[in-house]
């Protein structure tokens, strides 16, 4: 029973696919969370008259600076429902969200780990959320894009007592709702 479960999605997958060397991609950069010290890079492909699938990489290696620490990646695919055509105008999208992070000295907003400014939390987290968004086009190529989302997350963590020591004081996991998407994407298209 688990076969079948297993394959219809990925035949249905296939079905969605099977005219993909004739389609559009883009190739884009979330520059609101790339001017955060987080470089990112999304591919898209056209899959129908109005669906798209979005797949997103965000990666931050580098150290916050002084007593902080925020490093952490992050994918993010997007199955996109566009109102006129793919790759202009009004969108609605479903995505998931999976990531690794190391969190400490710093406020996070919405009250999320309030320890964290003593101590700091490294963890894993998984979500799902919806989103909306607008597709400026700019010239053939180039377009603007900007996309706003809400989900679920649920987040595992442990918890230590500094940023540089191995001590480790606590864990747990935590749901909440949370704000998963804000973006200003530059857009590149591929014919």
């Amino acid at each position: 029973m688990k076969r079948n479960t297993f394959i219809l999605p990925l035949f249905l997958l296939l079905s969605c696919l099977a005219d993909l060397h004739s389609q559009t991609f883009a190739v884009k950069s979330d520059l609101l969370t790339g001017s955060l010290s987080s470089p990112n890079l999304s591919v898209e492909v056209k899959l129908s008259g109005r669906f798209t699938l979005e797949a997103g990489f965000h990666y931050n290696p580098f150290p916050a600076g002084g007593d902080k620490r925020w490093k952490h990646w992050f994918v993010q695919p997007e199955l996109r429902y566009w109102m006129c055509q793919p790759f202009g105008g009004h969108f609605f999208g479903a995505h998931l969200m999976y990531g690794v992070y190391n969190v400490g000295g710093m406020k996070l907003p919405l009250g999320l780990f309030k320890g964290i400014r003593s101590s700091r939390y490294e963890g894993d987290f998984l979500g799902l959320g919806v989103s909306y968004g607008y597709h400026f086009i700019l010239s053939p190529r180039w377009s603007i894009e900007t996309s706003l989302g809400v989900g679920f997350l649920h987040s595992g963590y442990e918890r230590y007592r500094c940023l540089h020591c191995g001590e480790q004081t606590g864990g747990g996991h935590k749901n909440f709702m949370a704000p998963t998407r804000a973006s200003v994407s530059l857009v590149y298209l591929i014919n």
